[in-house]
């Protein structure tokens, strides 16, 4: 499907299943980066936004699997595509990064190993990510479940 095609569908399946689930909202599309390929980014912009993103995301994250479900559905190709409200989601991914290089930098200076709060499975993945480009230290995931985080450790240790 041709991509000014598919952002269209996309649109008009998110702009239903918010309307129909009673909240206003406008619908941006643009271009980004997910798990290192290009993903068509879906951003609700809405006055409702602590509705749909819920305590922690959770309502978001639930949002996006419905949107994915209907997706696939209708459109037979696979398509990459993240669910936003008022861009929550990239503000929360880039505190994450910041989080994470600044507490690198602690673990580097100092020698001591840190653990981080627990997260998704998505957020560990961004720390992962974002963290294998330092060469001085070292990340894992450790713990099970809601409880599982991230232990980044100096490689001097």
């Amino acid at each position: 499907m041709e991509r000014e095609l598919l952002e269209k569908e996309i649109t008009t399946i998110v702009d239903e299943l918010i309307a129909k689930m009673g909240f206003v909202a406008t619908i941006g599309i643009r271009e980004g980066q997910e798990e290192g390929g290009d993903a068509i980014i879906c951003n609700i912009k809405t006055e409702d936004s602590n509705f749909l993103i819920g305590q922690y995301g959770m309502n978001l994250q639930s949002l996006q699997h419905i949107v994915r479900v209907i997706i696939r559905k209708r459109i037979e190709a696979p398509v990459n595509f993240i669910l936003d409200v008022n861009s929550y989601r990239q503000e929360k991914n880039d505190s994450i990064v910041r989080l994470a290089k600044n507490l690198a930098e602690e673990v580097v200076t100092g020698k001591k190993e840190v653990v981080m709060r627990p997260m998704t499975a998505y957020e560990r993945r961004i720390v992962h990510m974002e963290l294998s480009k330092n060469d001085q230290i070292r990340t894992e995931s450790v713990g099970e479940g809601e409880l599982r985080r991230i232990v980044i450790r100096s490689l001097e240790q």
